[in-house]
């Protein structure tokens, strides 16, 4: 009988069920010929002896934790790691080919078996007070599939077996999170797709409504009155809607009103964080969510799982470090990337700063996080044991007892990242998320566009001293032209001339938030892997004083022009609010239809007629519906007119 559950298990599946170091032991003692002699029973137990007398076996359809080793050790040891590769020495041609299934052929009845009762019984409440998913289906190139839940994610890395499902939740929590993945792949099994929610509809009709409503009062009133007019009373509001819609679970809602009130914040301030586009599309998020929570209330809307979920030992790989703040204040944002998991996650810290204090980027890079200067932990390996991740992805790290957390310089780690958190063929990445929801309405996850892209080659970086933004044309391995774009960051004034400077020595691949733009896919970075280490440019020395090539002028096609021309316009009218819209606003809200119109976008043109029609006739408050419909419309426009084909 061969043990095909045996032969898929790769030396990463073994490290992810033990640790590297037992591994490394195991490959070790075989090569030295100190390894285990193998017999193979006729019910398919693989048995072991060691030269030390130890024996080990491992029943078919049990996890490698479950078998038995004469050592005595409760989990994963080096015995039974050691009769695995053993096996596979002695088995190598019998390997089996790429095997496309599904873990939703699992029923209730094998999980409780393999998980036992309590683990599912958690599992159903939390389906039941709603859960969202994200499928992975094997493919010859990635053959394990997995799901990624709000807060963990979970892989089956051998086929047909249940006992070698793999998480990187606590271990408390494993049965649990197993079963959801096995329910969501059944979910999607029947309904297909690769974005499924669970639960929730009937415990999330009628909680939260007066929050959301409280919520849309606030929207339409800021819209009405605009940015200028909102004073400390209506902070305060906002803060108290923001606690009712947490305190109701309905996050991503929360998520929004605590964006408005930074925007509002920064407005005060007058911070140059303030955005006017920003606020206009927070304004529209509301009512787009509120319009979608019908369909799917837990995706729309967030779920009712705990906060934070802790992660068990996990080793994440940074990809840079990204610096903000007020006047008052700064902020790092530190992007790793969690191979296990295959997606990227944010830690972030603020400082409060002293009175008459403006550090910058670089003086803030000797700042210690998890003992560890700040510019060495944006460059690091880190592997911990006191980790939680959230469902928004971002994770808190302590540094518990000692060795607990360590962090380790790079290297060459980004190389042997998984897909897609590494992009070889940015094409063919950007496709594959064709199917997500509008932005407007899926879930508020941080991080979810950084990766790592491969470079092939990199043409020289040019500025636009009127954007304040540099620019440098590249081409990914699979010959896919994208374009690495920096805006200017005030805190951080010598991080262009870091990027420049590093564009042109030798890069070999750059992280960042990944995404299409004016009809082109564009790359904003963190950090660039040169052929000397990391460079990240917000933590970059200088003033800034670099004299820079200017950068040719890049044409937007029309329809992008006109989109962003109208919402501009949208924009400028929420700024300075409905009731006391001025002339020139008013006259942009009609050439830009004029301009819609022209591009073909009879559609998007006719809304904003209508809004001006309204603004004229009617009054502001019957203005209001006309705007949020003209907004939505046109910024789902904009995104699909950006998305690859």
């Amino acid at each position: 009988m061969t043990r095909a559950d045996l032969l898929a298990l790769t030396s990463e599946t073994l490290v992810s069920l033990a640790n590297r170091g037992l591994v490394k032991r195991a490959e070790k003692d075989l090569a030295a010929g100190s390894g285990a002699e193998v017999t193979v029973a006729e019910d398919g137990t693989v048995r072991g002896r060691f030269p030390d007398g130890t024996a080990t076996a491992l029943p078919p359809g049990l996890g490698l934790d479950a078998a038995e080793c004469g050592c005595g050790a409760a989990g994963v040891c080096r015995h039974r790691i050691g009769v695995v590769l053993a096996y596979q020495r002695g088995a190598r041609e019998e390997r089996s080919a790429f095997v496309e299934w599904s873990p939703g052929e699992f029923d209730d009845e094998a999980l409780a078996a393999a998980l036992g009762g309590p683990a599912l019984t958690a599992a159903r409440r939390t389906r039941d007070r709603g859960c969202t998913a994200r499928l992975h289906r094997p493919t010859p190139a990635d053959p394990v599939p997995r799901v990624e839940l709000p807060t963990c994610t979970v892989r089956f890395p051998v086929p047909h077996e249940l006992g070698y499902a793999l998480t990187d939740a606590a271990g408390a929590l494993r049965g649990e999170v197993v079963a959801l993945a096995v329910w969501a792949f059944r979910a999607a099994d029947a309904e297909g797709g690769t974005e499924v929610s669970m639960g929730g509809r009937t415990a999330r009709a009628g909680g939260g409504e007066e929050a959301m409503g409280a919520a849309l009062d606030l929207a339409d009133e800021l819209l009405l009155d605009g940015v200028p007019q909102a004073g400390p009373v209506f902070a305060g509001s906002l803060a108290r809607v923001r606690e009712a819609l947490t305190a109701a679970s309905r996050h991503w809602p929360a998520g929004a009103v605590a964006d408005l009130a930074e925007q509002l914040a920064a407005y005060r301030a007058r911070a140059t964080r303030y955005d006017p586009e920003r606020v206009a599309h927070l304004l529209a998020e509301l009512h787009a969510r509120r319009r979608a929570a019908a369909l799917d209330p837990v995706g729309v809307l967030g779920t009712e799982e705990a906060p934070e979920t802790p992660l068990r030992r996990v080793r994440l790989v940074a990809l840079g470090c990204r610096i903000g703040g007020t006047d008052r204040d700064r902020t790092a944002e530190i992007f790793f990337a969690h191979p296990g998991a295959g997606l990227a996650l944010v830690l972030r810290k603020r400082w409060e700063l002293p009175e008459g204090q403006s550090p910058t980027g670089h003086d803030l890079s000797t700042r210690r996080l998890l003992n560890a200067p700040l510019h060495a932990l944006a460059t690091a390996n880190v592997v911990s044991e006191h980790t939680a991740r959230a469902a928004d992805r971002t994770v808190t790290i302590s540094r518990g007892r000692i060795a607990a957390t360590s962090v380790t310089p790079l290297g060459t780690a980004w190389h042997d990242l998984p897909a897609p958190l590494l992009v070889e063929d940015t094409a063919a990445h950007l496709r594959g998320r064709a199917e997500q929801p509008p932005r407007l309405i899926r879930p508020r996850v941080r991080a979810e566009s950084v990766h790592v892209v491969e470079v092939g080659s990199v043409q020289p970086a040019g500025y636009d001293p009127a954007a304040q933004r540099l620019e440098a044309l590249a081409h990914d391995p699979a010959g896919n032209e994208f374009l690495i774009r920096a805006e200017h960051n005030p805190l951080c004034p010598a991080g262009l001339d870091a990027l420049a400077a590093a564009l042109d020595g030798g890069v070999r691949a750059v992280s960042g938030m990944l995404a299409r733009e004016h009809g082109r896919t564009v790359l904003d970075p963190l950090a660039v892997l040169t052929a000397t280490g990391p460079v990240v440019p917000d933590l970059a020395p200088g003033d800034g004083g670099t004299a820079l090539t200017t950068a040719p002028r890049r044409e937007i096609d029309p329809i992008t022009a006109a989109l962003e021309t109208a919402l501009r316009a949208l924009a400028e009218a929420a700024h300075h609010g409905l009731r006391a819209l001025p002339g020139p606003a008013r006259t942009r809200l009609a050439d830009s239809a004029t301009a819609l119109r022209r591009a073909g976008l009879r559609t998007a043109a006719g809304l904003l007629d209508d809004l001006t029609a309204r603004l004229a006739g009617d009054g502001a408050s019957a203005a209001v519906p006309a705007w949020v419909e003209a907004q939505i419309q046109l910024v789902t426009a904009l995104e699909l007119h950006r998305a690859p084909v």
